[in-house]
Order: C-alpha cells, then sequence, then structure tokens
C-alpha cells in the first residue's frame, strides 16, 4: 500500500524547491530582463511585455485576454487529467525520468535568455520565460502539470508582440487596398489608390487605410481565437493546425470585406456614411473570420470525427531519492540564475564597446556635417530632423541630412544618414515611413553604387556596394499648363537605402539584423549602424536618376563613410 505521508512530503517538497527556482527567476527577469531601452526604458521584461499590452500602437492589446484564457486553459487541463487519471494503489511504476524534464527546461530558459538579453531581443526573453515556468510546473506538480501547462503556455506566444510582422503588414496593408479599389472599379466607382490612401476623384471623401486595417492586428487574435477553438473541439493536433491555417484568408477576405464596403458607403453616402461602416465592419471582420472557422469546425468534426479520447494511465511514483534530487536541481537553477545575474550586470555596466562605419562630429554622437557645396551645379540645404524622429528615436541617435538641388535642371537629391546609438532601436525599415508619407511601393530589388575612387579596383577590393532600391510613386495634382489641363497623375521616384559599419556594407534590414546580432552574441560588441538612405524623382527615367545619385555619392561618401576594416 501507499504511504500518504510520505507522498505528502514528496510533493511538498517538490512545491516548495518549484517556488524557490520561480524566485530567483523572477529576480533575474525583473533586475536584467530587458537591455532594449530605446523605447520602453525599464530593466524588468515582465513590466516590458506588459507595456506591450497597453500601448496601442504595440498592436497587443489582446495580451490581457490571452492571458486569462491561458491561465483558465491551465486549471480546465488539470481538471480533465485529474479525472481521466484512475485511483491506483500507490505500485505505480517508478518513473526513470525523474526531474530531468524540468531541470532541462529551466537551463535552457536561462541560457536562451542570456543569448536574448546580450543581442537586445526582448522577445527571445519571453520565450525564455515560458520555457522556464513550464519546467517550474513540471517540477512543482509532475507529469501532470507539464503535460497540462503546454498548451497554455505555448497559446501565450499570441501575446508577445512580434515587430516581424510589420513587414508581412506593410504588404497585407496593400494586398487589402488594391483588392478593395479592385472592387470598385469594377463596380464602377473611380476610386482612386495612393499609397496608403483611397480617395474619391472628385474629393468627396479620403480614407488613409491605416496599419490596424492591413489585417495584421486581426490576424494575431482571431489566429490565437481560432487556435483555441480547435484546441478544445480536437484533440488531434493535425485538425487543430487545419483549423488554425483557416483563419488566414478569413482574415486576409475580412479586412478586404471591410475596406470595400467603406469604400462603397462612402460613395453612396459621402465621408461620414464611409466611417459610419468603418465601425460597423469592425465587427463584421471578427464575425467573418469566427463564422468561417466555426464552420471549418463543424465541417471537420461531421466527415472527419475523432474517436474517444483514451484513458491516462497512472502517473509514474516518485524516485525514492526524489527529495535530495529535487533540491539539487533547485539548488542547480539558483545557483545558474544568481550567476547569470552577475554575467549580465557585467554586460550592461562595461563600457560601450563597439566601432562605428561613419566618421563623426565632435561631439561623438552625430555623423559628420555634409558639404553643403560639392561642385558648380550641386549644392546643398540642411534637411531638417522632424518632432516625430525625435521623440521615437533613443536619444543618442545620430543624423547628418543635406537636401542637394541641381542649378541646371532644379532635380533634388535627398541624402540622409541616421547612426544608431547603443540601443538597436535606432535603426528602422524605411518601406513602413515612405507607406505612411502617401508613397505606393511598386518593387524592390538589390543594386549597386560604385565607391569614389575605386574603380578598376582588384577583386579583393570590389568597387561596388549593394543597397536596396525602391520604386515608388504618388498621386499628385499638377496644375494647368499650356496646351495641358490640370489634373493628377503618378509622380515616380527612386529610393535608396544601404547599412554601413566599420566592417561591411549591407542592402537589406535583415542583413543588418543578423550581423549585429552575431556581434553581440560572439564578441558582446554593440557596433553603431549607419542607415544612409538618398530619395530622388525619375520623371527623367531610372538611368538618369541612378546617375543623379551617384555623382552626389562621388562628392559626399569620401566624406561620411570610412574605409572598410576588411576592404
Amino acid at each position: 500500500m501507499s504511504n500518504p505521508a510520505a507522498k505528502h512530503h514528496r510533493s511538498r517538497s517538490q512545491l516548495a524547491a518549484a517556488w524557490v527556482c520561480a524566485v530567483a527567476a523572477a529576480g533575474l527577469f525583473h533586475w536584467f530582463g530587458n537591455a532594449a531601452q530605446g523605447y520602453v526604458k525599464t530593466t524588468s521584461l515582465f513590466w516590458w511585455w506588459i507595456s506591450q499590452w497597453i500601448d496601442p500602437n504595440a498592436e497587443t492589446e489582446h495580451g490581457w485576454l490571452i492571458l486569462g484564457l491561458s491561465a483558465w486553459l491551465l486549471w480546465r487541463n488539470l481538471r480533465m487529467a485529474e479525472g481521466r487519471t484512475p485511483m491506483g494503489d500507490g505500485q505505480a511504476p517508478r518513473s526513470a525520468i525523474g526531474h530531468w524534464p524540468s531541470a532541462i527546461a529551466m537551463g535552457v530558459g536561462l541560457a536562451w535568455h542570456a543569448v536574448g538579453f546580450a543581442g537586445q531581443q526582448g522577445r527571445v526573453s519571453i520565450v525564455a520565460l515560458l520555457v522556464f515556468a513550464w519546467g517550474v510546473l513540471r517540477l512543482g506538480g509532475g507529469r501532470r502539470w507539464g503535460a497540462a501547462a503546454v498548451f497554455p503556455l505555448g497559446f501565450l506566444f499570441f501575446a508577445i508582440p512580434l515587430n516581424v510582422f510589420d513587414s508581412v503588414g506593410f504588404w497585407l496593408r496593400l494586398w487589402v487596398i488594391k483588392a478593395s479599389a479592385g472592387l470598385a472599379h469594377t463596380a464602377g466607382i473611380g476610386v482612386i489608390q495612393n499609397g496608403t490612401q483611397l480617395l474619391a476623384a472628385d474629393g468627396r471623401y479620403n480614407y488613409d487605410v491605416a496599419a490596424a486595417c492591413s489585417g495584421v492586428r486581426s490576424l494575431m487574435a482571431l489566429a490565437a481565437l481560432a487556435l483555441l477553438t480547435g484546441y478544445l473541439n480536437f484533440s488531434t493536433w493535425w485538425r487543430r493546425g487545419a483549423v488554425l491555417l483557416l483563419c488566414f484568408p478569413l482574415v486576409y477576405l475580412g479586412n478586404v470585406a471591410r475596406i470595400a464596403s467603406i469604400v462603397f458607403t462612402a460613395h453612396w453616402g459621402g465621408q461620414a456614411w464611409g466611417e459610419r461602416a468603418h465601425t460597423v465592419m469592425g465587427y463584421g471582420v471578427f464575425g467573418i473570420v469566427l463564422g468561417g472557422v466555426l464552420a471549418g469546425v463543424a465541417a471537420l468534426a461531421r466527415w472527419w470525427p475523432e474517436a474517444a479520447p483514451k484513458s491516462a494511465g497512472p502517473e509514474p511514483g516518485c524516485h525514492p531519492l526524489g527529495d535530495q534530487r529535487v533540491w539539487a536541481v533547485a539548488a542547480a537553477i539558483v545557483g545558474l540564475a544568481v550567476g547569470e545575474m552577475f554575467f549580465l550586470h557585467h554586460l550592461t555596466t562595461r563600457p560601450p564597446h563597439g566601432a562605428v562605419g561613419v566618421r563623426l562630429m565632435a561631439d561623438g554622437k552625430n555623423p559628420v556635417e555634409l558639404p553643403a557645396i560639392l561642385d558648380r551645379e550641386w549644392v546643398g540645404w540642411p534637411a531638417a530632423v522632424t518632432a516625430i524622429e525625435r521623440e521615437i528615436l533613443p536619444p543618442d541617435t545620430g543624423f547628418s541630412r543635406m537636401d542637394y538641388r541641381s542649378s541646371r535642371d532644379a532635380r533634388q537629391v535627398l541624402l540622409s544618414i541616421v547612426l544608431s546609438g547603443r540601443d538597436r532601436t535606432s535603426i528602422h525599415r524605411p518601406e513602413l515611413c515612405l507607406v505612411g508619407q502617401g508613397w505606393t511601393i511598386t518593387d524592390a530589388v538589390e543594386t549597386n553604387f560604385r565607391f569614389p575612387g575605386r574603380a578598376g579596383a582588384a577583386p579583393e577590393r570590389a568597387d561596388r556596394f549593394p543597397a536596396t532600391l525602391l520604386r515608388v510613386r504618388r498621386e499628385m495634382t499638377t496644375p494647368a499648363a499650356a496646351g495641358r489641363p490640370g489634373g493628377r497623375e503618378a509622380v515616380p521616384q527612386l529610393v535608396a537605402y544601404w547599412f554601413v559599419s566599420s566592417e561591411l556594407v549591407v542592402a537589406t534590414h535583415w542583413q543588418r539584423f543578423i550581423h549585429d546580432a552575431w556581434n553581440r552574441l560572439r564578441h558582446a560588441r554593440a557596433d553603431r549602424w549607419a542607415y544612409v538612405l538618398m530619395q530622388t524623382d525619375a520623371t527623367d527615367g531610372e538611368a538618369a536618376a541612378l546617375a543623379r545619385m551617384q555623382v552626389v555619392l562621388d562628392a559626399t561618401l569620401p566624406v561620411f563613410q570610412l574605409p572598410m576594416k576588411n576592404s
């Protein structure tokens, strides 16, 4: 027969050890949880995560709902597991696994957080926190708690703000706008697309399709709802996955229906009625997706019904040396957590260690001032940094910006340099800003510019460097001229950008991200990357526009950019 007193004692020991591990980790994630403080100035990973739930711009306000549902799912799973587990005589087979899954999960969580902290990636640290939390629950409650906590903790992934979806949201936003405008044109409504704006040719209405209408916000929230619906209705993972995948096309269709209904309503009733349709169809998107998901669940349940779930066997018994081993695990985890605190403290207090690829002004913060006069033709005027840029970027972000104009044909070339500070959040993707300014990006390709003075260089000293080239256009009103009526026309421009470090030049944000993360992790080095952007009109052709950019670079690149260490 089993010994209830011994079993109760072992349970209390496991709970006490789990609490000790949880307290040690709470201190680590609170005092050394967040290294990137460009936007949210806190060292606490808990507060950084919660701050995303209360910030409308983070589009993660559904995090509170996800947290509450996760807690309810854990309680539900524990109740169901308790009801399915048959009562034994206490002579269940001894577990050979013991507390190893808990120890491994908590150790991996601590190591993964160190990686996220060194790379200034709070989202990586949140994943580490969830893995560690599973280890704590598994240690304190055994196999039953570990199994019950897998889905609730995984469900919390939907409460993590994923800025990687900014790029996805940008393209989804354009697809939604294009499809909605196409539906309007099919119905004979001459709506004009101007970047993210949809406006009437006669000026009766004008709507800016905000990022929230791209579907990314609804995608994350409704994907969580779809996964939850599949989880509660099915026990096989492929059925749950099918329900989750179903929500993606439904979210797109729902947002197209929303934008199209706004255009149709505004065309018939004016701007005010279009705004009413915007409010109503916010619930309409939810209804379309939820209705489609429930229909999919019903179809799966009817055509591919599941067999009844099998009853779980008795939980393995505890190892005879469980007390000693559980406290050994707790001692090891606490020691690792404390050691990690000292290590991360060293990282945060050490002097800035990194290099820069551009020349600096005397203040050491801003890039060197760009020359005002390039030659007899090109003259520059300083371009002001906007108040919004100053507000949202970290205070140690540096700027140097000049608007060059040709005295021959009055054409302009904007040259802008943004230099990151110690925090990685100084650098952003220009595609998002351009669309917000009313530009429509029609294509993105990679191009090359020439290093001045390197023509005919040896292969190991390449005379060119890569850049991303964006083809953009914007609808603009043109005044009437002799023999030509006024109206609206699409004005094309070219935008080129690249990122510069002391070692290399890369063309894309993700290339910079990978190199920067590697240097932070491998060498504990936070380089100050420079983000260089050029913009000019392309009404005289792309070849002429690229030639103008190269002329400006020939005169300015030797002034602001340092020679590469590996060149």
